[in-house]
């Protein structure tokens, strides 16, 4: 099968022929004479941090202009948060909120003195929201399909972004919703309102993950913090890859890949009873971790209004690393060994069960474990490790 889209704008149009291999759709040809109207007009290139500035009641306080350019690394790949399959469905009353497919990316600040992240968004069914209800504001299926196309390939290179591709993103429009700004079309399917996408550099590589605890965004009393000024608690790590250590699941039922996006979200908490939102991505993380684990992720904003984002923050995981208990293994008959790093133990021994002595033999580091060694010249002797911190 072959889609063909064509779009244009007086005598500019942009030509994209797909073919369908393995029930996936593929650019077999890409013919632009120019991509779009305003596509490579936009001169003022923005921040991060500027783009996603807030107010005390956590509304956008940006005041640039459109369209801009911004640039950073991409943190995820297309299919990772949201289905982008298409699903068109014409307005009526049974459809309303029905948006069809969607799609979504986030990408992170990479040049000096910038800090934050932003994400991309389309739908497919923009004519099914409530305040719209007009079929014509909707993709149809073949449309849908070439816009996903566009965004999902580099339009000189046709290299399929991924995850790691430093990119540049062409704005024509954005909006603030959730608690942060995003780039979108406003609601339309007219292609003055599109945004794109460039490669600057495949590869790039993911930055390192800034590492926190739930005491860096939240209150003892399990409140947001939040802080304009975004020095401190989720507005300083907004849009960004962070790892958040020490977290227990309390819920488990959104821990599943095939769960719709409202869908795929569990709580979090840690030892200070703080908690969080963890939100699944489309691909699995395998069975939910017990015990104590550390979540790899983008930190992002859902506040569920245009009006404040001053809360809603969550984690959307990507890699989940559970914790392991110390254990002592003996080897060789006389040798204990148990992981280096984390909190500090020492090694104690008895005869009975009953009375501990702790072995004042040296702790030898090898690589990232620890080994004592003790004679074996009695004829019982048990061995424990005792937290020291």
């Amino acid at each position: 099968m072959k889609v063909i889209s064509n779009q244009s704008e007086g005598q500019e149009k942009f030509e994209l022929v797909t073919e369908q291999h393995d029930g996936r759709l593929w650019p077999t040809v890409a013919i632009c004479c120019v991509l779009a109207a305003g596509f490579g007009q936009a001169q003022n290139y923005e921040s991060h941090w500027n783009l996603q500035a807030v107010n005390a009641d956590g509304t956008s306080a940006w005041n640039g202009t459109h369209p801009f350019k911004i640039r950073g690394v991409l943190l995820c790949n297309p299919d990772e948060m949201l289905d982008y399959t298409p699903n068109f469905l014409p307005y009526d009353a049974t459809n309303i909120g029905n948006l069809g497919g969607q799609w979504q990316i986030a990408f992170q600040a990479v040049e000096p003195g910038d800090r934050g992240g932003t994400f991309c968004y389309m739908a497919q069914n923009y004519g099914n929201l409530g305040w719209i209800r007009d079929t014509s504001r909707s993709y149809s299926n073949e449309a849908w399909t070439a816009e996903v196309l566009r965004l999902n390939f580099d339009p000189e290179t046709m290299h399929q972004f991924r995850a790691g591709d430093l990119i540049e993103v062409t704005a024509n429009i954005s909006l603030f919703y959730g608690g942060k700004r995003n780039i979108n079309e406003a609601h339309y399917n007219d292609p003055q309102y599109n945004f794109y996408i460039t490669l600057v550099q495949s590869n790039y590589g993911l930055p390192e993950p800034e590492v926190i605890t739930l005491a860096d965004i939240k209150n003892p009393d399990d409140t947001y913090i939040f802080d304009q000024t975004r020095a401190t608690g989720g507005e300083h790590y907004q849009g960004m890859r962070v790892r958040i250590n020490n977290l227990t699941l309390v819920t488990t039922n959104g821990w599943n890949p095939t769960n719709s996006w409202a869908g795929r979200l569990c709580i979090a908490a840690d030892s200070t009873g703080r908690t969080l939102p963890l939100r699944h991505p489309r691909y699995s993380l395998g069975p939910p971790p017990e015990g104590v684990f550390d979540a790899f992720g983008i930190f992002n904003q859902e506040s569920g209004s245009g009006s404040q984002g001053t809360n809603g923050y969550e984690l959307f995981v990507q890699q989940v690393i559970p914790q392991q208990t110390p254990a002592i293994a003996i080897a060789s008959k006389a040798m204990l060994s148990w992981p280096a790093g984390g909190a500090a133990f020492e090694v104690e021994y008895s005869t009975d069960l009953t009375n501990w002595h702790v072995l004042n033999n040296p702790v030898i580091a090898i690589a990232s474990t620890n080994i004592v060694l003790d004679e074996l010249t009695y004829p019982q002797r048990f061995y424990r490790l005792r937290k020291t911190n």
